[in-house]
C-alpha cells in the first residue's frame, strides 16, 4: 500500500473541504448537482469515447495500482540473481531449471537460458518484453491523461451552459443566482478533478513505470551477465550501480 498516495489524496481533498467549510457557511452553497452531471458524467463519457473500450476498462485497474502498488524490491532481485549466478557458474545452466524466482518476467529469461539462447537472443526477445509493457502502460496512462485534460474543458463548458441559463433570465432575479452558481461550480469541479485527483494519479502511474523498467532492465543485464559466465561479484557490482548511494553502500557492507 502506498501511503504517500492515501495521505496526499485525503490531504489535498480535506484542505479544500475545510477551506470551503471555514466561510461559515459549510459546503452546502459548493454543492450543485447540475453542475456534478455536466463534469463528473460528462467527462467520464467523454473519456470513454476517447479510447477502446478495452484500454478504457483496464485504466481502471491502473488506477487502483497508485494506491496498492506492485512495487519489486531492487536489493530482493540483486541478491536473488547473485544466487543464481553462483549456482549456474558451479553446475552449469541447466541447473537454473525450476529455481525460484521474483517475478514472470525473471522467469522467461531464467527459461531461455536453460533452453540454450545465446546472449543476443535473450536481449531481443527481453527488450520486446519491456517495450510492449511500456505500450501497455502508456496506453492506460493515456486515459488518465484525458481526465485530465478534458475535466477543465467539461467544466468551461457548465460555465458557458450558466453564463447562458444567467443571460436568458435577466428579467427573473430568482434564477440569476442558481444559473450563476452552475456557470462558478463547474469550473471549480474541473479544475478540483483535473489536479487534485487525476494529474497526481497520472505523475505516479509514470513514476512507476519507470521504476518497473529499471528492474526489468536489471534483470536483463543480470542475466546477460550469466550467460557470459560472469563471476557472481561482478554481476552484483554492476546491478547496484542502479540503487541510490546508501542502498548501494548497504549492499556493500552486507557482501
Amino acid at each position: 500500500m502506498d501511503i504517500a498516495s492515501i495521505i496526499g489524496l485525503i490531504g489535498a481533498i480535506g484542505m479544500v473541504f475545510y477551506a470551503m467549510a471555514a466561510g461559515g457557511g459549510g459546503i452546502g452553497p459548493f454543492i450543485d448537482n447540475q453542475s456534478v452531471l455536466i463534469v463528473g458524467g460528462g467527462t467520464f463519457f467523454a473519456v470513454m469515447f476517447c479510447h477502446p473500450i478495452g484500454t478504457w476498462v483496464g485504466s481502471f485497474g491502473a488506477m487502483l495500482k497508485v494506491f496498492m502498488p506492485p512495487i519489486k524490491k531492487n536489493e530482493a532481485l540483486i541478491e536473488r540473481m547473485v544466487e543464481l549466478a553462483a549456482i549456474a557458474r558451479k553446475d552449469g545452466m541447466m541447473a537454473l531449471e525450476g529455481q525460484e524466482v521474483p517475478d514472470k518476467f525473471f522467469s522467461k529469461g531464467m527459461q531461455m537460458l536453460v533452453d540454450g539462447a545465446d546472449e543476443a537472443k535473450l536481449t531481443e526477445q527481453l527488450r520486446a518484453e519491456i517495450k510492449a509493457m511500456k505500450a501497455r502502460h502508456l496506453a492506460k496512462q493515456n486515459v488518465v491523461k484525458s481526465y485530465v485534460d478534458l475535466a477543465p474543458a467539461m467544466g468551461m463548458i457548465g460555465t458557458l451552459i450558466g453564463l447562458v441559463l444567467m443571460l436568458g433570465n435577466m428579467a427573473d432575479p430568482k434564477s440569476i443566482g442558481p444559473a450563476m452558481a452552475i456557470a462558478l461550480l463547474t469550473t471549480l469541479y474541473g479544475s478540483l478533478l483535473a489536479n487534485i485527483v487525476f494529474q497526481p494519479m497520472l505523475t505516479k502511474l509514470e513514476y512507476f513505470t519507470e521504476h518497473e523498467v529499471v528492474y526489468r532492465e536489471m534483470i536483463l543485464a543480470g542475466l546477460r551477465s550469466i550467460s557470459r559466465g560472469e563471476s557472481p561479484r561482478n554481476i552484483q557490482d554492476q546491478m547496484i550501480a542502479n540503487l541510490p548511494a546508501k542502498a548501494q553502500e548497504k549492499m556493500l557492507e552486507a557482501a
